[in-house]
């Protein structure tokens, strides 16, 4: 098993780049990850289910790649799922697992159809991944109330523009911090993450 994908993964690059690498590593992805203890995807479900009651309402999952991410919001109880990434390989991989109840290929820079409640972004603003202008879009498509949980791993969290981004919207009020967790990402790669749970105003 390669690790090269891994190590590729938090190197900043462009949108067409970003997609045709997890193309790539759509095959190999979870048995990489799964290996170096990936544990964002369950932090993130439990954070969430702890500020939701209501677990039927539809949540959106992010940047979903092969689902890792859907499946632990079914194992914390969350019934509606629907996903969206810009990688068809890793979509397909994800479709595999008949968790979601809609999958969809969007480009990076599109804006989000419908109004959802609860939305997820698990390990997806960040280095080599989506710019933190993302958080925007995703606050945006949240209704009012709605509830949005993150990871900035520590890659992330070293880029000031991402934690200032979500700070922009803390500070005026459009939003809310429900709750802050410092914790293992991928504790093999001695990687950490802090995950976010904010409501919209």
């Amino acid at each position: 098993m390669s690790t090269n994908f891994l190590d590729k993964a938090y190197v900043a690059r462009d949108s067409d780049s970003t997609r045709a690498l997890y193309n790539e590593w759509s095959a190999t992805y979870e048995a990489e990850v799964g290996a170096h203890g990936y544990a964002a995807p369950t932090r993130c479900a439990e954070a969430l289910a702890a500020c939701v009651v209501d677990k039927t309402t539809p949540l959106l999952d992010f940047g979903c790649g092969t689902g890792l991410a859907g499946l632990a919001f079914r194992l914390a109880g969350f019934e509606v799922i629907d996903g969206v990434d810009i990688s068809a390989e890793m979509l397909e991989q994800a479709r595999a697992k008949n968790i979601y109840r809609t999958l969809k290929q969007i480009e990076p820079d599109a804006k989000l159809d419908g109004n959802y409640t609860l939305i997820s972004a698990v390990g997806v603003i960040g280095a080599g991944a989506a710019p933190p202008s993302t958080l925007d879009t995703l606050l945006h498509a949240l209704s009012r109330d709605g509830k949005l949980v993150f990871s900035f791993n520590d890659h992330a969290l070293a880029d000031s523009a991402n934690t200032g981004r979500l700070n922009e919207w803390l500070d005026c009020g459009a939003a809310r911090l429900l709750s802050m967790d410092h914790g293992p990402h991928m504790p093999g790669k001695n990687l950490n993450s802090t995950v976010y749970v904010v409501e919209k105003a």
